[in-house]
């Protein structure tokens, strides 16, 4: 197939075009930056350099790749960690999967797109039910009031692409990244890695929040999977150990040569970073990948993060 993949430069998007490339798909992978084309065309892609955030980019992008398929990865969620930069990343995040992702639906609806697959993310469900959630479950519809732009931006992403009627729309429910090109991985400009040897990323509280991950490579092959035989709709996709803060976290400084993840009270974080950090950090909820690996055929190289912080973090 032709497959328009918006973000292919990004921490996935490269593992991503990969795969494709590899299963003899044909790829036009969108970059923000000219001094990326390059390293796209090595991995196998037709480079085009697109502002995701301008219609015109967009609409004259994808008509002339003419794609059967398109893959929306686009985030701004790299760089510095300090707050004020935070901030700023996850406001052109919230953008691209707001203005962006309507731009994109525009442009493939009017080039003939018959499947549309796009990033979303699990971790802000709604935090009544079980630990791990099914796709049934809802985006949180009262989040903590500093992350309430950021979860509506999520809502309508989902929303929007689903609810299409003139093609496959289909929304995938990553867990956290790992592994290489991600914030966690044994790469020296890894943005989180850097903070837990720093010892601070500490555990909040009693550290009780259930989060799902998944190995990037995992992640991209799901993608794959949804772009080949996915059907409309939201699939989760994360490996088959979700677990609490308090476990996980201390096993990731480890395998990262660090010390073990400072404790810090709830009130303090919450006067520090906000509400929303507390809420990841003690009250999120995992997801169970169940339907991806039954309806898309999904199987993962590390079905644990157990093996995964030990084999596949470089």
């Amino acid at each position: 197939m032709r497959i328009f993949l918006a973000g292919a430069s990004g921490a996935i998007g490269r593992h991503i075009v990969g795969q494709l490339v590899a299963r003899g798909h044909e790829v036009v992978g969108t970059t923000r930056s000219a001094g990326r084309t390059d390293a796209l065309r090595a991995l196998g892609a037709e480079p085009a350099v697109v502002d995701a955030l301008d219609p015109d980019s967009v609409a004259e992008a994808v008509a002339k790749a003419e794609p059967e398929v398109v893959v929306h990865q686009l985030t701004a969620l790299s760089g510095p960690m300090d707050f004020r930069n935070v901030r700023r990343m996850v406001a052109a995040t919230n953008r691209l999967r707001t203005e962006a992702t309507d731009h994109l639906l525009a442009a493939a609806r009017a080039a003939g797109t018959r499947r549309f697959v796009a990033q979303s993310n699990a971790m802000w469900l709604e935090r009544t039910g079980g630990p791990a959630a099914d796709e049934s479950a809802r985006i949180e519809p009262n989040p903590p009031s500093d992350t309430e732009a950021a979860v509506a931006a999520l809502r309508h992403l989902e929303a929007a692409v689903t609810g299409i009627g003139w093609a496959e729309g289909i929304a995938l429910r990553y867990g956290g990244f790992y592994g290489p090109g991600t914030d966690i991985s044994t790469a020296p400009n890894a943005v989180l890695a850097r903070r837990i040897r720093a010892r601070r990323f500490p555990i909040v509280g009693g550290g009780a929040g259930v989060w799902s991950l998944v190995h990037v490579t995992d992640a991209a092959s799901a993608t794959v999977a949804a772009v080949e035989r996915g059907r409309p709709g939201i699939y989760h996709v994360a490996d088959d150990d979700p677990a609490p803060v308090r476990e996980w976290l201390p096993e990731l400084a480890r395998a990262l040569g660090a010390g073990p993840p400072r404790r810090l009270p709830a009130w303090l974080v919450r006067l520090l970073a906000g509400e929303s950090v507390v809420d990841m950090m003690t009250r999120a909820r995992g997801i169970s990948s169940e339907k991806a690996k039954r309806d898309l055929g999904w199987t993962l190289r590390y079905p644990s993060w157990r093996t995964g912080f030990v084999d596949g973090l470089g």
